[in-house]
């Protein structure tokens, strides 16, 4: 799939690779950290061909002249990590917890025979076609970190000093974010979406909003979100509120004996997040924040709480029969 560059430049040496297609899943955000001819990669796109588009856009605002051999991870959805194979030396830097999120979710050649097969007249295959189809995940590799830590890892790249900070269990088990304290600048990974509703596999809420507000103690200038636009200070503050929002109604609902799947309908019926694109995916964020209410701690069904997505999306744009 061929895309018109989206990068960025969001202040000296650092750049965001931007896609900003809303509404859809799997475009996801990343950077490019850049000084005296080194480098520092911050994610790559979902497929080989993508990242691909991302090294040539990379190269082209920052010089050809860098050398990329390094990527931070900033968790282990293939969004942000299955175009890694396009960088086969480089050096991977990730959480100690990352790894295990890898064995939670589809293997790539598992979710293009979903996308391929599924019977687009049942929600589920009609959804995953809808967002999924779009990618080519054929030939992908998953690679694994070559480099982890716990707690927090600092790099310079040339003259720039670069914190890594472990922020999971919060988005998934191995979440981390990347500070930039000279440039004022945050990737915040999936740990921040912006503008759609944001889909938590680990949580619980409180996690990801007390990384969000770690975030914004390290008092930045700009926060690159794992998906949609740059957004400000001001900006994650009505995240956050949105986050505490969200795990207030969901104790609530909770304690009124409503599953996951209704108090998702429930919100989305009453409107109370009107404006955020994607709402089927507060059934995702819901049912983990159920299964930490519940002291449930078995691995949630990645491709179960799709199937409840899809049956709310479908619902809201298929007429009945």
């Amino acid at each position: 799939m061929a895309l018109d560059s989206d990068i960025r430049q969001i202040a000296p040496g650092v750049f965001g690779y931007l896609p900003n297609r809303p509404s859809t899943w799997g475009f996801a955000n990343c950077g490019l950290i850049t000084s005296q001819g080194e480098a520092l990669l911050v994610d790559t796109p979902y497929t080989p061909a993508l990242t691909d588009v991302f090294l040539n856009s990379a190269r082209a605002a920052a010089g050809t002249h860098i050398h990329i051999d390094r990527v931070a991870v900033t968790h282990a959805n293939g969004d942000h990590t299955w175009g890694l194979q396009q960088l086969p030396d480089a050096e991977i830097i990730a959480t100690e917890a990352a790894h295990e999120h890898q064995c939670l979710e589809p293997t790539p050649q598992q979710l293009q025979t979903l996308a391929r097969d599924s019977d687009p007249d049942r929600p589920l295959g009609w959804y995953i076609q809808r967002h999924f189809g779009q990618f080519d995940f054929s030939g992908i590799q998953v690679i694994p970190p070559t480099d982890t830590f716990t707690g927090r890892r600092d790099l310079e790249v040339g003259s720039m000093p670069v914190e890594l900070h472990e922020a999971g269990p919060a988005h998934t088990v191995g979440d981390l974010f990347v500070h930039l304290p000279e440039e004022r600048v945050v990737f915040a990974g999936d740990i921040v979406f912006a503008d759609d509703h944001p889909a938590h596999w680990a949580g619980p809420l409180q996690r990801v909003s007390d990384a969000c507000s770690r975030i914004l103690a390290l008092d930045p200038e700009w926060i690159v979100p794992g998906h949609g636009p740059v957004m400000t200070p001001g900006d994650l503050r009505e995240h956050v509120s949105y986050l505490d929002d969200l795990a207030n109604q969901a104790r609530l609902l909770h304690d009124q004996g409503r599953n996951s799947n209704d108090a998702a309908r429930i919100l989305i019926k009453e409107g109370r997040y009107a404006g955020l694109g994607l709402p089927e995916r507060l059934v995702i964020s819901l049912s983990t924040e159920y299964r930490h209410l519940d002291q449930n701690s078995t691995p949630p069904d990645l491709i179960e709480l799709v199937s409840h997505a899809a049956h709310i999306a479908w619902e809201s744009e298929m007429p009945p029969v």
